[in-house]
């Protein structure tokens, strides 16, 4: 029914508000700031430059010379756009999923959910925990973006509590219908897997299926646009058939009003019956020819070989209390690959750093799981270009 969260809307009348709001610290707040907080939030996202890079990460499909194939930074749009429907509908606050939404895979890696994969099995050899990249959005936005304060202060984004919880508990990757938010404010590093928690807030609720809502169908779209499900469109017809779903668009919009309107403070966010099996159908469709298909199996293998390469390339310059002496050797054989490294590393590691830095000090490059987790989160930022052109560069002469 239309409005019936209104009162559950993350606002100055609902209980939680001031932990919605809260933030580690103030960057600055100017006294005729026109923005809500939420507003603040959204600002910053999009003024960083791991959001800036999204358009040049893969979404499913791998470098598609068909510029109409989607990218993560068009995935995003999609969610935003779908979340902001789902909300003003049920009188949740726009604000804040927009905010949420338009952050929540600023975490992702290179070459999609392959590159997250190859990502965590270095992850958990080299410092004993699993990547994912909810977690790396929520530390991406709290450690290793950084923007200008008035004073030309280097500083992290610090988000309201609402915005960074929404980041870390988008995992798309639900079977369950009916979700409700948590009612524990709790800390974020308490996250040791993807789905552990339901979100903080029903905003949050709304960007975890609309994050679903929206690759469901898309990926399909693509995946006819290139060819990849000739074979199997009248599989794909059998299943979408029933309820008249024959494109995206009509995709997208069945699922929204079904969610709208099966949804209620009381049952939760939930699709119909019939229509969370469809939901379950498709997904199911999805992961047999799109997400496993043999046209997808070569791009993991180069995808495996550039990011290890990287890795290793760059590990090969710990050498405890010797590090930086070695990055200088280094440097002399690999000299952009390594300067590269360093200039970025210099923004958080414990040596001397000029008066501009106000973020925290993150990384001891005498620490070898520091290290390894600081080229982690180094890769995990570039786009796939980039990734491959650091790889020509180390194996070409």
């Amino acid at each position: 029914m239309e409005n019936s969260f209104k009162n559950y809307s993350a606002n100055e009348n609902n209980p939680k508000w001031q932990n919605m709001i809260k933030r580690e610290k103030e960057i600055y707040k100017r006294k005729n700031d026109l923005r809500s907080d939420f507003e603040r939030d959204y600002t910053r996202i999009i003024h960083c430059n791991a959001y800036r890079r999204l358009k040049h990460k893969t979404q499913v499909f791998f470098s598609p010379e068909n510029d109409h194939i989607c990218t993560r930074i068009e995935h995003v749009m999609h969610v935003e756009s779908i979340s902001y429907t789902i909300a003003k509908y049920l009188g949740l606050n726009t604000e804040l999923t927009k905010a949420i939404a338009t952050a929540h895979d600023i975490g992702h890696s290179p070459f999609g959910h392959e590159g997250e994969r190859i990502l965590s099995e270095i992850s958990k050899k080299e410092i004993g925990e699993s990547f994912w990249h909810e977690r790396n959005g929520l530390e991406y936005v709290d450690k290793i973006e950084l923007l200008e304060d008035i004073n030309k202060n280097k500083q992290n984004l610090n988000l309201t509590y609402a915005v960074r919880d929404g980041i870390i508990s988008h995992c798309g990757e639900i079977d369950e219908n009916k979700l409700k938010p948590r009612e524990e404010y709790i800390d974020l590093k308490e996250y040791t897997m993807p789905n552990q928690f339901a979100p903080y807030t029903w905003e949050g609720c709304v960007v975890k299926v609309a994050d679903k809502i929206s690759y469901l169908g898309r990926d399909i779209e693509d995946a006819i646009t290139i060819g990849i499900l000739d074979e199997n469109l009248e599989e794909l017809s059998q299943i979408l058939k029933s309820k008249q779903v024959i494109n995206n668009t009509i995709i997208i919009n069945h699922l929204v009003q079904d969610l709208c309107t099966n949804s209620s403070p009381e049952s939760g966010l939930c699709f119909s019956e019939e229509t969370f099996n469809l939901v379950k159908e498709i997904k199911a469709f999805n992961y047999k020819n799109i997400y496993l298909s043999e046209r997808i199996k070569p791009g993991r293998r180069y995808f495996n070989l550039v990011i290890n390469e990287i890795f290793n390339t760059l590990k090969s310059a710990y050498d405890g209390k010797n590090t930086i002496a070695k990055f200088e050797k280094l440097k002399k054989v690999y000299p952009t690959v390594f300067e590269g490294f360093e200039q970025w590393l210099s923004n958080y590691w414990n040596l001397q750093r000029n008066n501009t830095f106000q973020n925290d000090i993150i990384i001891n490059v005498e620490n070898e799981k520091d290290f390894c987790k600081a080229i982690i989160y180094y890769i995990s930022g570039m786009t796939d270009n980039f990734a491959i052109n650091e790889y020509n560069k180390i194996i070409g002469f």
